[in-house]
């Protein structure tokens, strides 16, 4: 949930130099922006407009603005997903709790909303929050914030109950008349205190908790994540001190799990595990003035309701889920596959002008799948597995060498829906040929990457994938790693980037570069990427999921047919493509688009 910021048509540049700074998750007056876009439809290239730009595999509705993904839950064999919509138009406003179902996380149909505004304590907005699951056939209970007083946004949390827990479809929500439950008391900022997450059980008769986000102090204020427990989810009590914080601005959308220490690959453990030697925990929060994902994993210590990061710079160099657009994220554990399952919101990259006029704006990332690495230090991200069930048609190169300077085109299928694995292998003797880092760039990939494009030649890299490209190369999206020698250290350090400043002829776009450091070890050479390319996203995982990249881009030339697929290499050493398999993607059934 974010707080309102009202802004003027004329101010669309301001919005894009916002959404320069990272600001994706900036909030419109709906009526004033509108009407203001509406207006300027007929600024608005004809290409933006074309349907085949609107995304074939990712989550959303048939059309309008989406935001937030709230709740998402498996029960009684169905997965279920809530998120923010508005059903009355393509930019924010209007938001209520959107609903569908799906039998795979990937086929999805669409029901009723599930929560609107109709209380005192929601008068004014349904925002984010999160579901439990109780156990013994206790059925789910939703939390989530509500805004009770306009003028100042006063944000308090609400419960909410199915009204029929043997429905597996959960189409009909119930809100007690006891509502709110949880209020900004003893000195929290009323107008920075919302999403609720996931409730876990823990010690004492008080066996309930959860988080709360919210900010402290000033210059800049403190993220914190006030910890709350309930025996009953009606009476809450929020305990004296935070379960942590740090100076990062306002922490939106926190998430708390455990996570599995030298476990089986890719398993997940239930919310309510509780820590001990082979168990970590990841707190997560959404960055209100980054407006990114970061996370840290470290020590729960429940009887002191105490989170500590294993990593002590951890809240300073925080680690993301995702180095580009990607906000807002949500995980929940799946009992059927014993797994836990990331959702997170894309926005748009266009101009809210663009959005009105194709009547849709925002996505879903890819359900991942995420667990802790082996290293015990970072997460590992991975689309799930029921994606490949869409893989259709496909191409496969093997051992070809991209020399120096030169591109190879992916020919055989259609490429601008597409699922693309590659690993590729660097000589040792070429990578002591790298490029020496700056040190004065060496905490800070974004800035690298805007630095050292896709087409600035580098020693070893840039090396990666052409996604998105026309034929003659005009329109070209960029994902590529690139290696550098160490300032200190003999460790190469590898940098995967997604340039997209060449990914349209459009104007008005916002086309940043995103980047991360892969924590990989790139002594023997070999490195993979995985790229899931679906008409206006780009969605990348370099070296298994260490390092992930989500890009949204807009064509005006390499839409549907259009769409050509390259291999490219443009350092001074020799790259050779070990395996490349690139298959075309079904589209399956999405909300009855």
């Amino acid at each position: 949930m974010r707080a309102l910021v009202v802004v003027s048509f004329a101010s669309a540049c301001l919005l894009l130099l916002l959404q320069l700074a990272g600001a994706s998750h900036v909030v419109y007056n709906y009526k004033d922006l509108e009407a203001e876009a509406a207006a300027a439809t007929d600024q608005v290239p004809p290409s933006i407009v074309n349907p085949l730009l609107r995304t074939g595999y990712h989550f959303q509705p048939p059309k309008n603005w989406i935001n937030d993904p709230n709740a998402p839950m498996y029960y009684k064999g169905w997965y279920h997903f809530f998120y923010q919509y508005n059903p009355k138009g393509a930019v924010w406003g209007n938001i209520v709790w959107a609903h569908s179902v799906s039998r795979d996380l990937i086929n999805w149909v669409a029901l009723e909303p599930a929560l609107r505004p109709s209380i005192p304590g929601d008068r004014y907005g349904c925002w984010s929050g999160s579901a439990t699951v109780l156990p013994d056939g206790g059925g789910p209970v939703i939390m989530y914030t509500g805004v009770d007083h306009p003028d100042i946004n006063y944000q308090v949390q609400n419960v909410a109950y199915p009204k029929n827990v043997s429905d597996p479809l959960l189409r009909e929500w119930v809100k007690p008349s006891h509502n709110p439950v949880i209020v900004p008391e003893g000195g929290i900022n009323a107008t920075q205190f919302r999403d609720p997450t996931t409730a876990w059980r823990g010690p004492g008769p008080e066996q309930w908790r959860l988080l709360v986000g919210s900010a402290a102090g000033s210059s800049p204020p403190r993220g914190v994540a006030y910890v709350y427990r309930s025996r009953d989810f009606r009476r809450w009590r929020r305990v004296r001190r935070p379960l942590h914080s740090a100076p990062t601005g306002m922490w939106e959308c926190p998430d708390f799990y455990p996570v599995s220490k030298g476990g089986a690959p890719r398993a997940g453990l239930e919310t309510s595990v509780p820590p001990g030697p082979r168990v970590k925990h990841v707190l997560k929060n959404s960055l209100d003035l980054r407006r990114y994902d970061y996370y840290t994993v470290g020590t729960y210590h429940p009887r002191a309701e105490r989170y500590v990061p294993d990593d002590p710079a951890g809240d300073e160099h925080r680690l993301r889920y995702d180095y580009g657009n990607f906000y807002a994220s949500k995980t929940f554990y799946d009992p059927a596959k014993r797994r836990r399952i990331l959702w997170g919101w894309a926005n748009e990259s266009d101009t809210a002008a663009d959005d009105v006029a194709k009547g849709w704006a925002g996505i879903q990332a890819i359900p991942r799948t995420v667990w802790l690495d082996p290293s015990g230090k970072q997460l590992l991200q991975w689309p799930i597995e029921e994606v490949e069930a869409l893989r259709a048609k496909s191409v496969t190169l093997r051992n070809r060498v991209i020399k120096a300077g030169h591109h190879v085109e992916v020919t055989g299928i259609q490429t601008a829906q597409a699922d693309v694995e590659v690993s590729f292998e660097v000589s040792p003797a070429a990578l002591a040929g790298a490029e020496t880092l700056d040190p004065a760039l060496a905490y800070d990939a974004e800035r690298l990457c805007g630095v050292k494009r896709a087409d600035v030649r580098g020693g070893v890299g840039p090396f990666g994938l052409w996604v998105l490209a026309s034929a003659n190369r005009k329109e070209r999206t960029a994902v590529f790693f690139r290696v550098f020698k160490p300032a200190a250290g003999d460790k190469p350090v590898v940098l995967m980037c997604t340039d997209p400043t060449k990914s349209s002829l459009n104007p008005n776009l916002y086309r940043p570069t995103f980047a991360g450091f892969v924590d990989t070890d790139i002594s023997n050479g070999k490195i993979s990427l995985r790229s899931l390319i679906d008409r206006s996203v780009v969605e990348s995982f370099g070296a298994g999921g260490k390092t992930c990249i989500l890009s949204r881009v807009y064509p005006s030339l390499a839409i549907g047919k259009d769409a050509r697929l390259y291999v490219f290499n443009n350092g001074r050493a020799h790259v050779k493509v070990s395996r490349l398999t690139a298959w075309e993607m079904k589209k399956p059934v999405m909300n009855g688009a």
